[in-house]
């Protein structure tokens, strides 16, 4: 057996060897991925590139080849790829100082430009993500705070958008959108905010009041002319009447039971008194 191994052995690592560069020639393209085949260094073909509209399973997905050791495969995502900015302050034109925080969606659609500027697809994000805090300032630098919450804020999206895909063409990238997750004021500019619109509201609270009083007193006084006129002209058509039924409330006054131990000393012929003395 042994004689057999010796005799048939360089058979047997021709095979092997062939085998390995069989195995190495082999390239297994998904349908996620794009492939660029390079040639010491320049970009030689590609396959399974990105095709707009290209049905699922039409592609050229699927097995390929190289010469090994001479050919070197790239592989680059064909998906929708993220790219998030870190927060930023940004200052709008109304002075506010805004942390704002977005991210952006793009995919690789020049996968040689991709190879011959930035490598790799996370090549292509390092470098998106540094435009698009760029872009994103210089957009937003140009509006207000009180834009970025009207249908104005669309607009703005659509601006960033379109810069952020100018540049990101020159890597073989195409930004497909840009939306801001948040977009608020610095803790201390919220307090400062929520204190002025406190004050402002307590102020607007204090001209309600003060404008309700002023027309309570209006309408007060207004009620007393005008219960003054109706005694005036009720008490008018019967004089003599009128001094009575004052002189009958003033005495339900002074000789009222309330204060205890109170003593009055009239005269009998007191004026007060003389609505006892008529019958």
């Amino acid at each position: 057996m042994s004689d057999i191994l010796r005799k048939y052995m360089p058979a047997w690592v021709a095979l092997g060897a062939a085998a390995v560069v069989g195995l190495s020639s082999v390239i297994v393209v998904p349908e996620t991925e794009q492939v660029v085949i390079l040639r010491s260094g320049s970009p030689q073909r590609v396959y399974n590139a990105y095709v707009p509209g290209a049905p699922y399973g039409a592609t050229d997905a699927g097995i390929h080849w190289r010469i090994p050791l001479y050919e070197r495969a790239i592989h680059i995502d064909k998906r929708l790829l993220s790219v998030d900015m870190e927060q930023e302050q940004v200052l709008s034109t109304d002075k506010l100082r805004l942390n704002v925080d977005a991210f952006a969606r793009f995919r690789i659609v020049d996968p040689v430009k991709v190879v011959q500027t930035a490598r790799t697809a996370q090549g292509v994000t390092d470098q998106l993500q540094s435009i698009l805090s760029s872009v994103l300032r210089q957009e937003l630098g140009k509006r207000t705070f009180q834009s970025l919450l009207t249908a104005e804020r669309g607009e703005a999206m659509a601006h960033i958008r379109d810069g952020l895909d100018r540049e990101a063409r020159q890597y073989g990238a195409q930004v497909v959108d840009v939306r801001i997750k948040r977009a608020d004021l610095p803790e201390s500019a919220l307090e400062s905010a929520f204190t002025r619109m406190q004050a402002a509201r307590e102020e607007e609270a204090k001209t309600i009041k003060a404008q309700g009083q002023k027309d309570a007193q209006i309408i007060s006084a207004d009620a007393q002319a005008q219960a003054a006129r109706i005694y005036a002209d009720a008490f008018g058509k019967d004089p003599k009447f009128y001094d009575f039924y004052r002189a009958m409330q003033s005495y339900s006054v002074s000789f009222a039971k309330g204060d205890a131990g109170k003593t009055l000393l009239l005269s009998p012929d007191n004026a007060y008194l003389q609505h006892f003395r008529e019958p």
